[in-house]
C-alpha cells in the first residue's frame, strides 16, 4: 500500500521555507516595517494636505488635492468642454465681479504732464459654474499659464495713459479655483494715470487724482462690478515717492456711465493729495520777499548818488524777472493766473515802483539843478505849466514843491491858460513852478507836498503796503 498522501490544498512542499513557520515570520517582518514609520513623517504628510491661500480670508486653510494625478484629472475634466470665449451665465444673468485693490505706492506726480504713477495689486472674484468640481472646500492653486484657458473679465483702466504688468521673474499673476466655481484672479500693475490738476491755488493747492476702471465691452446688463470691501487697503505711505505732495486719504465710488454702446459700471478710486510748500518757499517766496526789501535800501541812499540808486533799482528788477521765469518752469503752460504768479507779479510791481520813485525824484528835484534860472520880467515869475498858449516860451524848471488839491475845489475865477503866477500870491496851479509859491496865501483845502521828501514818504508807504498785501494774500489762500 502506498504511504500517507499530501493534502490536496497544499501548494508548497513540506520543506519549503515559506511554509508553516516561514510564512508567519514573513508576516511578522511586514508588521515591523509598517510600525517603523516615524510619527513626524505622518504629521508632515497631514500638514501637506493644508495650504494657506493668504490673500483673502475666504481662501484661508483650503484643502489641497491629495494626489497630483487627481488635480490633473480634475483640471482636464473642467477644461475639456470649456469655452473661454463665453462669460459665465451668459443669457441668464449678469456676471458679478467683486473687485479689490491693494495700493503698494503712489508717485511721483508729474504736474507738467498732469499724470501720476501708481503701483497696485488688482484682484477680481467671480463665480463660474462651469468650473465646479467635487469637494467645495478644495482649491486649485494654478499659475498664470491657465489664465488664457478660462474666461476672465475684460477690465481696463479708463484714465490710464500707460499700464505695465510685472513679468519678473515670472508673470505676477495668481489664479485660484474653488470647488464651488468661485474664481480668484489677481495681478500686479504699474499705471501712469491722468490727473488734471487745477493750479489756481498753486502752490497751496489740493488735488483728488482718480483711478477709473470698468469693463471694455460688457455693459451693465452683462457685467456688474462691486467692491469686495468698503475701503481700499494701502501700504505704508512713508515709502511712497510723492516728493512735493502729502497723502491725505482716499475714497472709492461706483458710477454708471451712459454711452452710445450701453451703460457701463465705472469704479473709481480718488487719491487726495495736498502739496507741500517747502520747496517753493525756499526757491521762490523767500527770494522774492528779500528782493523787494532790498529795493527799499535806495530810499536811504542820497538822491545825488545817481549811479548807486540806478544800479540797485535795475538789479532788483532783473532779479525779479529771473525769479518769475524760474517759478514758471515747474508748471504747465496754463492760461490762468496762479497764486504764485500773483505773488511774483506784485513783488515785481513793488521793485519797479521803487525804481520809478527814484526817477521821479531825480527829475523833479535834482535832474535840472543846474538849469533853474528864474525869469523875472517886471516883477513877475512866469509859470510854464500855466502858459500853455505860448509856443515859443522857454520851459522853466519845476521847483521842489507840489500842490495837490484834497478837496477837489475848482480853481478860482479868472484862472486860465497863460495866467501869471505872481510872487507871494495865490498859486492856483497844481504844480508850483517856483519856491515862492509855497510862501503865498494857500487856497483852503490845498495840501503842500515837498518833492524832496518823497524818500521819506516811501520809507513808510512801501513797507506798510507790502505787509498789508502779505496779510491779505496768505490769509486768503491758506484759510479762506
Amino acid at each position: 500500500m502506498d504511504g500517507p498522501q499530501e493534502p490536496s490544498g497544499s501548494v508548497l512542499p513540506p520543506g519549503s521555507p515559506l511554509g508553516g513557520p516561514g510564512r508567519r515570520l514573513l508576516l511578522l517582518l511586514l508588521l515591523l516595517l509598517s510600525l517603523s514609520v516615524s510619527p513626524e513623517a505622518r504629521a508632515d504628510e497631514a500638514d501637506d494636505d493644508r495650504v494657506d491661500s493668504g490673500w483673502n480670508n475666504s481662501w484661508v486653510l483650503a484643502l489641497k488635492a491629495h494626489h497630483e494625478g487627481d488635480v490633473t484629472l480634475i483640471l482636464n475634466s473642467l477644461l475639456r468642454d470649456y469655452d473661454s470665449k463665453l462669460r459665465p451665465d451668459i443669457g441668464v444673468r449678469p456676471t458679478v465681479i467683486e473687485t479689490d485693490v491693494y495700493v503698494n505706492s503712489i508717485g511721483p506726480v508729474d504736474p507738467i504732464n498732469m499724470e501720476y504713477s501708481i503701483d497696485i495689486i488688482f484682484g477680481q472674484t467671480w463665480f463660474d459654474r462651469r468650473l465646479r468640481f467635487p469637494g467645495s472646500s478644495k482649491v486649485l492653486m494654478l499659475n498664470s499659464n491657465v489664465v488664457g484657458k478660462i474666461w476672465v473679465p475684460d477690465t481696463f483702466f479708463r484714465n490710464a495713459r500707460k499700464s505695465d504688468a510685472h513679468w519678473v521673474t515670472t508673470p505676477n499673476r495668481l489664479l485660484r479655483i474653488r470647488g464651488d466655481g468661485r474664481v480668484l484672479y489677481t495681478l500686479r500693475l504699474t499705471i501712469a494715470a491722468e490727473c488734471y490738476l487745477q493750479l489756481r491755488n498753486f502752490p497751496m493747492d489740493e488735488h483728488s487724482c482718480p483711478l477709473e476702471f470698468s469693463s471694455y465691452g460688457y455693459p451693465q446688463n452683462e457685467i456688474e462690478y462691486k467692491w469686495k470691501q468698503t475701503s481700499v487697503e494701502v501700504a505704508d505711505p512713508k515709502y511712497w515717492r510723492l516728493n512735493q505732495f502729502a497723502f491725505v486719504g482716499l475714497r472709492n465710488s461706483t458710477e454708471i456711465w451712459r454711452t452710445q454702446s450701453g451703460d457701463y459700471v465705472v469704479m473709481t478710486i480718488f487719491f487726495d493729495l495736498s502739496r507741500r510748500m517747502g520747496f517753493f518757499a525756499i526757491q521762490t517766496y523767500i527770494p522774492c520777499i528779500l528782493t523787494v526789501v532790498l529795493s527799499w535800501v535806495s530810499f536811504w541812499i542820497n538822491k545825488d548818488a545817481v549811479p548807486a540808486r540806478t544800479s540797485l533799482g535795475i538789479t532788483t528788477v532783473l532779479t525779479m524777472t529771473t525769479l518769475s521765469t524760474i517759478a514758471r518752469k515747474s508748471l504747465p503752460k496754463v492760461s490762468y493766473t496762479t497764486a504764485m504768479d500773483l505773488f511774483v507779479s506784485v513783488c515785481f510791481i513793488f521793485v519797479f515802483a521803487a525804481l520809478v520813485e527814484f526817477g521821479a525824484l531825480h527829475y523833479f528835484s535834482g535832474g535840472r539843478a543846474g538849469k533853474r534860472p528864474k525869469l523875472r520880467h517886471k516883477g513877475k515869475l512866469t509859470c510854464p505849466f500855466l502858459q500853455k498858449s505860448r509856443a515859443r516860451a522857454t520851459a522853466r524848471l519845476l521847483e521842489s514843491t507840489t500842490s495837490i488839491s484834497l478837496s477837489g475845489a475848482p480853481p478860482a475865477p479868472g484862472a486860465g491858460s497863460g495866467h501869471p503866477c505872481l510872487e507871494g500870491k495865490d498859486c492856483i496851479s497844481f504844480f508850483c513852478c517856483f519856491e515862492d509859491c509855497r510862501t503865498g496865501s494857500w487856497r483852503e483845502g490845498r495840501l503842500h507836498l515837498r518833492v524832496t521828501q518823497i524818500d521819506s514818504y516811501a520809507r513808510i508807504f512801501f513797507p506798510t503796503a507790502f505787509v498789508l498785501f502779505n496779510l491779505v494774500y496768505w490769509i486768503g489762500y491758506l484759510y479762506l
